[in-house]
């Protein structure tokens, strides 16, 4: 792996990251930057790196930078001994195709990539300069409008996309993102046996809604079941608008659903 767990350690120390910090609202205003985290139950190296990503999303410790962050479960720990219930083929290729356009040897997990663009590694300081680097990037001003869950059998996320383009010289895929708020297992086998684990932000689906033309507006609604057995009050919904082939993030929104009529 590539961040080691003393570094981890060392982050949440220099960042001013401790498990009190929770509830701080993250600066929308701001520009934001996509933190995907790439992880696994059946990974002993994975739970310091969810915390990470936990403690990043609640404490939104960087200045001037709204962190949106995505737990991704990548499937290929299920072979020893825990099948990850939050896993799933379509994140795995995800993370196979960052390895492609990004010319990495290989996927590991905790992997954390920044913004489609890079990964976050190194020393602790350099993790903070990458994460302010990449909130000065151009970036298309993504928003979500008329959110809501429609309680029902299944479950439909309903909303409105405005993407504006601006100046923006790339086409781009326009993606809906739901996750859940929080989720938690307990590993009964496997690296992690007898762990209680807990997330933030696990990604359940990532469906493309349409496409961005460069220096165009996009304006589109939407509509997604949910997954089976998802309490709707647990979801949160993120708005991608990324270069085609998994290539560098140019926007994003994040709305967290409290209730059926949340907006």
């Amino acid at each position: 792996m590539v961040i080691n767990l003393r570094v981890l350690a060392v982050l949440l120390v220099v960042l001013g990251v401790r498990r009190g910090d929770y509830g701080r609202a993250p600066d929308t205003a701001a520009p934001p930057v996509l933190l995907e985290l790439f992880t696994s139950e059946g990974c002993s190296s994975c739970p310091p790196a969810d915390e990470l990503l936990e403690r990043l999303d609640a404490a939104q410790p960087v200045p001037g930078v709204q962190l949106i962050v995505l737990s991704e479960h990548v499937d290929y720990w299920n072979h020893d001994g825990w099948k990850d219930p939050y896993s799933s083929a379509q994140l795995t290729e995800r993370q196979g195709g960052y390895v492609h356009s990004l010319g990495l040897n290989t996927p590991y997990t905790p992997q954390f990539i920044v913004d489609g663009a890079s990964e976050l590694k190194g020393a602790a300081a350099d993790v903070v300069q990458t994460l302010q680097k990449a909130s000065t990037a151009a970036k298309v001003a993504v928003r979500i409008r008329s959110l809501r869950i429609d309680a029902g059998s299944p479950a439909l996320v309903q909303g409105h996309i405005e993407v504006d383009g601006g100046s923006q010289k790339q086409n781009a895929d326009i993606f809906v993102v739901t996750a859940l708020d929080h989720a938690e297992s307990e590993v009964s086998r496997g690296e992690n046996s007898g762990r209680h684990l807990t997330h933030v932000a696990v990604a359940q689906q990532f469906i493309k809604v349409g496409k961005f033309e460069k220096q165009k507006t996009f304006s589109q609604s939407f509509q997604l079941k949910l997954k089976s057995r998802i309490d709707p009050a647990n979801i949160r919904v993120i708005v991608l608008v990324q270069e085609p082939g998994f290539g560098k993030v140019l926007g994003a929104a994040l709305q967290t659903v409290t209730n059926e009529n949340g907006k």
